[in-house]
């Protein structure tokens, strides 16, 4: 993740300078996202922690995913994507206080398809005050490159979106 780095520092140093806080909610990227920013010093001062949210059933009782949409279209999708960013706000909350920005990983490392989704199918979500994005991804290679772009690709994405 050597090139996500600097991307890491920039997103610590914006939310520190504008007095924010993150939350982190992942499924394929197993801890990998949350880790990137753990990185770099200081991050203690904007990143509350993070959801490893690999069972489907995470997603639901603990990000508050809804159930029906789980059901109706599974764990890989946009709307799950986003549900888990917000959801994670919440989960994470100090003392009352939800994070200002939640972001979340949900797809499909592979090597084989999960439930007729492709490898290298993904979603990021983002919740930035009352703003919540997806970003679809459709990447190629080795699981781990897959959930190495994954982690370059959120950090890159929500460098922008914090703009």
């Amino acid at each position: 993740m050597t090139g996500s780095a600097g991307i890491g520092a920039q997103i610590i140093a914006t939310l520190a300078a504008r007095g924010f806080t993150i939350a982190v909610a992942e499924s394929l990227t197993g801890g990998l996202l949350v880790a990137e920013l753990v990185n770099t010093p200081g991050a203690s001062a904007v990143l509350i922690g993070g959801v490893v949210a690999y069972n489907t059933e995470i997603k639901r009782s603990v990000l508050g995913v809804d159930a029906a949409l789980l059901a109706a279209h599974g764990a890989v999708h946009p709307e799950v994507a986003a549900q888990m960013a917000v959801g994670v706000r919440t989960a994470l909350a100090v003392a009352g206080t939800p994070a200002h920005v939640g972001i979340s990983t949900t797809g499909v490392a592979g090597p084989n398809p999960q439930n007729g989704v492709p490898a290298g199918t993904v979603f990021l979500g983002f919740a930035i005050g009352t703003r919540v994005t997806t970003k679809r991804l459709q990447l190629g290679g080795t699981r781990q490159a897959i959930r190495a772009a994954v982690v370059s690709e959120s950090l890159a994405e929500l460098e922008k979106l914090l703009g």
